[in-house]
């Protein structure tokens, strides 16, 4: 035998991995469906959805312990407001603390979730793709993975291009990050969970969260890459043609329930039809179904995620505005990707599913928080689903659905709230 052909030899042998099995061979590979045709009468089947179930009850019943956060802490803020008050601190001081308090868990809710979206994306598509890693890397379920990605970017050199204009390369993350922070002071948590309660509170969440595209144009500007530029452009296009059927969209939501405030939107949603439907406007006929539709795949291109991820197309664009960015700026766009993501979960599921109201009356011993979180996780689901199942699309054919299909029927569907209103007037 030549050395070549040892050589061959060797490479094509399965190597054995102490602590994660070995490699497959071609002729041992297989689909999951030829593995698991009866999953339940796998061990590790049964004891992950066990664990599954563990996990969902304790959920549960935590909830359901924890009650309304709001009540829980009335007497905690009296009492603490007493006691500032016996030693003499003024009461101005005591309100800005308690300020800048809520202000530093509002600060959290984008921080937590992006930790938290990484992990349960890698999750999602490991499940949809029969991927591994996802599930052994990072001990416990891969929970640590996101933890090692975010020192890497924490420790990761900040690298700008020589031809890169430096102090617009630099604001730029910036610009996009502070609106994607600040658009969640008005929209609720649950039942008189909010930071705050703005009458004209959808005005505010659209005219802040369109900020953020100027920081993109800087980003795909300021780089110095024609291809960041690209992105940019790109971006700036598909963000601003998708705002107006998201906005439209809307409408005749603020039509029937006659206010702008997010969590009074919520709060008219409660009740039920027979006792048994609930009263949440995706169940008004055809409007709620047409303006929740459009809703989410204008929030799914809003938030420039597959299959309208064109700004980014790493086939184009190799990532596109974001292409010379690294470490902590390069984390700061995707924490407002996810923070984007977040909050069109929670407008979806204050505007068109009753917000913290339960889907039956008999489910009304979980705190409303409870149920606006289910319904939140429940719709971002379903981007992170969408991601791994549809085909991108060509940026003509992006713009085309927008302007010929998407803003068309979300006209139409206004004047169907018109007409709906009449009718039931």
């Amino acid at each position: 035998m030549t050395t070549e052909e040892t050589i061959l030899t060797k490479i094509s042998e399965p190597v054995f991995n102490h602590a994660n099995g070995r490699l497959l061979m071609p002729e041992e590979r297989y689909w999951p469906s030829r593995k698991w045709k009866s999953p339940w009468s796998l061990p590790a089947y049964r004891s992950g959805a066990a664990l599954l179930a563990g996990i969902l009850s304790g959920a549960v019943l935590a909830a359901w312990l924890i009650g309304e956060i709001p009540l829980r802490l009335a007497p905690l803020y009296s009492l603490a407001e007493q006691y500032a008050l016996s030693y003499g601190v003024p009461l101005f001081l005591f309100h800005l603390a308690w300020t800048v308090i809520k202000a530093a868990l509002l600060l959290a809710v984008p921080l937590v979730n992006a930790l938290f979206a990484v992990w349960w994306e890698r999750k999602v598509s490991a499940h949809i793709q029969s991927r591994l890693g996802p599930m052994y890397v990072g001990r416990f379920q891969g929970c640590l993975q996101t933890v090692a990605d975010g020192l890497k970017l924490f420790l990761k050199e900040d690298i700008v291009p020589d031809c890169a204009d430096k102090l617009v390369h630099l604001l730029a993350p910036v610009v996009v990050v502070i609106p994607a922070i600040l658009v969640f002071a008005p929209v609720p948590f649950g039942r008189e969970l909010i930071y705050a309660d703005l009458d004209i509170g959808t005005v505010y969440v659209f005219a802040v969260g369109g900020v953020s595209v100027m920081g993109i144009i800087m980003a795909g500007w300021a780089s110095g890459n024609k291809f960041s530029l690209l992105g940019g452009l790109r971006s700036a296009a598909q963000l601003v043609s998708y705002e107006l059927p998201r906005t439209f969209a809307v409408i005749p939501i603020i039509m029937l329930a006659g206010t702008l405030n997010i969590s009074a939107i919520a709060g008219l949603q409660a009740g039920y039809w027979g006792g048994i439907l609930p009263r949440w406007f995706i169940f008004y006929p055809v409007v709620g179904q047409v303006a929740f539709i459009v809703f989410l795949i204008a929030s799914v291109a809003e938030t420039n995620r597959v299959p309208f991820d064109i700004p980014e197309a790493e086939s184009e664009l190799v990532a596109g505005f974001n292409t010379e960015y690294s470490g902590m700026k390069f984390a700061l766009f995707f924490l407002s990707e996810f923070a984007y993501v977040l909050l069109s979960c929670l407008l979806m599921a204050a505007f068109f599913f009753g917000g913290g109201e339960p889907p039956l009356p008999f489910l009304g011993f979980l705190p409303s928080w409870a149920w606006f979180l289910a319904k939140t996780l429940t719709l971002m689901f379903c981007f992170l689903w969408f991601r791994w199942t549809f085909p991108r699309f060509r940026v003509d054919r992006l713009m085309d659905f927008n302007w010929k299909f998407l803003l068309p029927v979300s006209l139409l569907n206004i004047a169907a709230a018109g007409l709906l209103i009449w009718l039931i007037s």
